[in-house]
């Protein structure tokens, strides 16, 4: 790899940025495509589905090398749904951050092993940040916590949003989500009520329901 990939390259991974080393291997050139610009590139639809999979190989003379920055999970609520998830996620390759204000809830008791901030979301998540590798479910059930969260999460590209409550929950969270001045179209991006509908009882069949969504959306589009 010459000097120049390998330094562009270094920088995607730094700044959490998904690219393609793409390898002719006739003659053994090597170009990089950022995932953001892989649409208008000759390999286009196969750079998609290997983006999408994580699946490196190769296609019509080219090898594929896809460079996708880790995933990540970001939880608001730190609740007894978000116990039984943060294993789930764990076991499918997200890093697992956990987001409430409520001290005695966000303690390391209760989530050992996993980035907690007792901050309230708007405070915290511009300086995670937002990016096509990165989910959110917003847990709580408390506006005054869950907006700020939705509002940062339907202003950025991250692959999956979810909220927890029932559809007349989602319906007054998507009015007031109207009067900040989000479209239609923007907070139809909100997975509500959150997860697939597999008619799920008690936290931990509601956690399988929320990592299948989840998984179809990062995989599938949907």
């Amino acid at each position: 790899m010459k000097r120049d990939l390998l330094v562009q390259l270094l920088a995607a991974r730094a700044n959490r940025q998904a690219v393609a080393l793409i390898t002719d291997l006739a003659t053994g050139e090597q170009r990089l495509v950022p995932r953001a610009q892989a649409g208008n590139d000759p390999l286009a639809e196969k750079l998609d589905e290997a983006f999408r999979f994580d699946q490196s190989g190769s296609h019509d003379g080219k090898f594929i090398n896809i460079h996708n920055p880790p995933l990540r999970l970001v939880i608001i609520g730190a609740v007894h749904i978000a116990q039984s998830v943060i294993p789930m996620a764990q076991q499918l390759g997200y890093d697992v951050t956990v987001i409430d204000p409520r001290g005695a809830f966000a303690t390391g008791a209760r989530f050992p092993g996993i980035a907690l901030h007792a901050e309230w979301p708007d405070e915290i998540l511009p300086q995670i940040g937002l990016d096509p590798r990165t989910a959110m479910i917003a847990l709580t059930h408390d506006p005054k916590i869950d907006d700020p969260a939705l509002n940062a999460a339907l202003k950025s590209d991250i692959f999956y949003i979810g909220a927890l409550g029932s559809k007349k929950t989602q319906a007054a969270r998507a009015q007031r989500l109207r009067d900040h001045g989000f479209s239609d179209e923007q907070i139809a991006r909100i997975h509500g009520p959150i997860g697939i509908n597999i008619g799920a009882k008690g936290a931990p069949e509601i956690a399988v329901s929320i990592m299948a969504e989840m998984t179809r959306a990062l995989r599938l589009g949907d």
